[in-house]
């Protein structure tokens, strides 16, 4: 932990806020239950007026205290290629090859828990490790895994900053049906 980013300099309670017609109040505080709380921020849902199709945007400053979610309005189901992860290539030079997965957003619940949960994780790197602005790729995995989930804890943050390796451990399919055959 960064003894120059105390989490008890971030001790007030989270204030939530909407601006978005679709989206009372009630409505915010519903969808985000049982995710954790960015203590000592506003979180501010504010609709997204896009011109041709719409997409995901959100902000966290964190020098006003402030995590602004912007929800598509109208709100259309749409799609989003979301990298979660690079694979070092093969060769001499270092070049990565992104690891995405395609995301349908059917509803607006959807984006929002998605959008909150990706800016609390730079948030929570941030309050706890003293690096919130850059770390892209572990909080698109970290809301990749969990908007969904009904609950969400500090656990799954700390998960999210393990990767998983692609690979099993143990083969399976194919490959152990040939090594139970062979025994």
């Amino acid at each position: 932990m960064n003894p120059e980013i105390s989490p008890w300099r971030y001790s007030g309670a989270m204030r939530l806020r909407s601006f978005c017609g679709d989206l009372p109040l009630g409505t915010v505080r519903r969808i985000l239950a049982g995710l954790p709380e960015a203590r000592g921020f506003d979180v501010v849902v504010r609709p997204l007026r896009y011109r041709e199709k719409p997409h995901l945007a959100a902000q966290t400053d964190f020098g006003e205290r402030t995590i602004t979610l912007q929800v598509p309005e109208p709100f259309y189901p749409f799609g989003e290629v979301v990298a979660f992860g690079a694979k070092r290539r093969a060769g001499r030079s270092i070049r990565f090859i992104w690891l995405t997965e395609g995301v349908t957003f059917r509803t607006a619940r959807e984006v929002l828990r998605f959008l909150y949960l990706h800016e609390w994780m730079h948030w929570y790197l941030h309050v706890h490790h003293g690096r919130g602005g850059s770390a892209e790729t572990t909080c698109d995995r970290f809301a990749l895994l969990n908007y969904k989930r009904r609950v969400v804890t500090m656990a799954d943050a700390e998960a999210a900053l393990r990767r998983v390796p692609a690979e099993p451990s143990r083969p399976t399919g194919a490959v152990a049906a040939r090594r139970r055959i062979a025994r």
